[in-house]
């Protein structure tokens, strides 16, 4: 009950705009969602609409698409033209079929059928909801981290170059040290600012390294345009692009001439220990200040003993300094991973860190509570005098937030597979559980194939979209009791064709994969299948998967032109079919783990058979 009232003020934060042209239907959800949202805003056709929403900040937008003046299909793209990311609700009749279709073409939104469902339309209002509230979230964090580029612009001296080293960005503070102009320094090296003072050895031990990936820190001498000299302390990092490749380079430097000047002077007064122990001590201390109060630390003996934990540790955590120091590392497990799992990765991030290697990973650690959090984390190898491992020191960041983020990312694109799988499932007066168990027996089955869990987790989202094409099948057809005539089967077997040109064009993995699903799951082996007449192992390996789990489910389930089969005749048919319809090795496997598929039926029983 509280879960559900959390849920429903999630609703409070939207202006919906609701367009329907029926005064019926719209003093009926009219009533039903005042109140629910902050403001609701009513159209009774797509003109209205379209003004409604320039006019006013509106977060959701729940459209009929047959309406007068301009339909909502219309309305929408007129929309989508002001604002690429605004969120839609189609609502729809079963004979729109065809403006359905384009809808789905073009990611309109969300699709709903006529007469609504009015549980599960709060059900997609409350997902959009909390989609949007993430998204403004999101604006907020990048608005913030904006804040600190410009403090960062405005307090260091900042460059950027490619991967040649030739400068593309310089900052205020870089031209004023310099005393070179912008458009002096960019497409120049930084041997214009080079100081013959500066050993060469630095520069080869600065570019080894960030070739390498790695961030380079050290002092530099610099030369002015106009022959004087500076010097910066200096942290050069390199940027990598998603696929771990090096970008360019950006340099922050804080100048330090006037510090390294007093220490010269010192240095000739034979005053330079105690100079740079006092400094060494300042500098040390404050570096030990920001760090421990910005990041999570934590440190751990040879016994794999919590031996320190910091407060922002705590805070994350949820333990108490006392409930940890002293304590096993293992006390922060992440429980949902078998032991055999945690040994071993955490023996293999320890066996490391022995070897003096300074590990960069991300962790994931159980709160107090019970909750995950996720870190970003540096693990070092502490060495006592003699060079030898006497204790680990971890500096690590919660990026729990960003993770969960990207979880509800990923499940809300899988809901909304889900539910255009169920499209053309309901159209054939299928149940949505048939998608179901088509896409956790294709699962299985990749598994047990020894595809990747990428490939894996690929084809259980892409696989309950291999019907989608029946969309396009007229529903005499599609929901003929008896046998197709020769005409009728040759339009049945389009809904391979129709489902792969809706979805070949995205660029999604995801899509592009549910495309090849639905060109190729009606296959067979021996090459006598639809639509291209592929053979073995030609037919891609996710339509040969797709195609026993579909067929296995069909056998099993009534439809309108047949009775279920029992267990035993479908498990003959597959037999007799090994070679012929199906990959001979897909059905070994289906046969080796036939309890597994047993278990993912009675599971997603339908309704009107439990």
């Amino acid at each position: 009950m509280l879960q559900m009232k959390k849920e429903l003020s999630f609703l409070n934060e939207l202006n919906v705009l609701y367009v329907e042209d029926d005064k019926f239907i719209q003093e009926e959800l009219e009533f039903f969602l005042s109140g629910k949202v902050k403001k609701l805003f009513i159209a009774s056709n797509g003109e209205e609409g379209l003004e409604t929403f320039k006019n006013n900040q509106i977060d959701l937008i729940i459209t009929d698409i047959q309406m007068p003046k301009m339909n909502g299909l219309e309305m929408s793209y007129a929309i989508r033209e002001i604002d690429k990311d605004a969120k839609i609700i189609i609502t729809t009749a079963f004979n729109d079929t065809e403006y359905l279709m384009e809808a789905i073409k073009l990611n309109l939104g969300n699709y709903l059928t006529k007469p609504l469902d009015l549980n599960y339309l709060i059900e997609i209002m409350i997902e959009s909801a909390k989609n949007i509230l993430l998204e403004k979230e999101n604006k907020k964090i990048l608005n913030t981290f904006e804040q600190y580029k410009s403090i960062v612009d405005e307090r260091s001296i900042v460059s950027k170059t490619d991967v040649n080293g030739i400068i593309t960005y310089v900052n205020k503070p870089f031209e004023e040290i310099s005393g070179y102009k912008i458009e002096e320094l960019l497409g120049r090296s930084h041997n214009i600012i080079r100081h013959e003072d500066t050993p060469s050895e630095i520069f080869e031990e600065m570019w080894n390294t960030i070739l390498d990936k790695k961030v380079w820190q050290g002092k530099i001498k610099n030369k002015k345009k106009n022959g004087d000299y500076y010097i910066v302390d200096t942290i050069i990092k390199p940027i990598l692009n998603v696929d771990g490749q090096i970008e360019e380079f950006i340099a922050l430097r804080n100048d330090i001439t006037e510090l390294e000047m007093s220490k010269e002077y010192f240095k000739n007064r034979n005053e330079k220990f105690t100079t740079n122990l006092k400094d060494s001590i300042r500098v040390a201390k404050t570096y030990k200040d920001i760090v421990d109060k910005s990041n999570m630390i934590i440190r751990i003996d040879l016994d794999r003993n919590i031996t320190f934990v910091n407060e922002v540790f705590c805070e994350v955590s949820g333990y108490s300094k006392d409930e940890l120091i002293g304590k096993p590392y293992s006390i922060l497990r992440d429980k949902s991973i078998s032991e055999e799992e945690y040994e071993k990765d955490i023996n293999s991030m320890f066996e490391s860190m022995a070897e003096k290697k300074v590990l960069k990973k991300k962790i994931i650690n159980q709160k107090k509570d019970g909750s995950i959090f996720y870190c970003k984390a540096i693990s070092y190898p502490l060495l006592d005098r003699n060079g030898e491992v006497y204790e680990y020191m971890g500096v690590r960041h919660d990026i729990t937030d960003i993770e969960n983020l990207h979880k509800e990312l990923e499940d809300t694109q899988r809901e909304l597979i889900y539910r255009l799988g169920e499209v053309g499932e309901t159209r054939s007066k299928e149940t949505g559980n048939h998608v179901k168990r088509v896409a956790n027996y294709s699962k299985i089955l990749a598994r047990k194939y020894g595809l990747s869990k990428e490939e894996e987790s690929c084809l259980f989202t892409a696989s309950p979209m291999h019907d989608i094409g029946k969309v396009g099948i007229p529903d005499e057809i599609l929901n003929k009791p008896g046998k197709l005539d020769e005409n009728e089967w040759e339009i049945m077997k389009t809904h391979a064709e129709i489902g792969y040109e809706i979805l070949k064009n995205s660029t999604r993995p995801i899509l592009k994969a549910a495309a090849v699903v639905s060109y190729t799951h009606h296959e067979k082996w021996d090459g006598s299948g639809y639509p291209q007449g592929l053979k073995g192992e030609n037919i891609h390996i996710y339509g040969r998967i797709t195609a026993i789990a579909d067929v296995f489910d069909a056998l099993g389930s009534d439809r309108v032109y047949k009775k279920a089969w029992s267990l035993e005749k479908i498990l003959d048919f597959f037999k007799e079919q090994s070679g012929k319809h199906f990959d001979p090795n897909l059905i070994k496997i289906f046969f080796d783990n036939l309890d597994e598929f047993l278990k993912v039926r009675d599971k997603y029983k339908d309704d009107f058979e439990s």
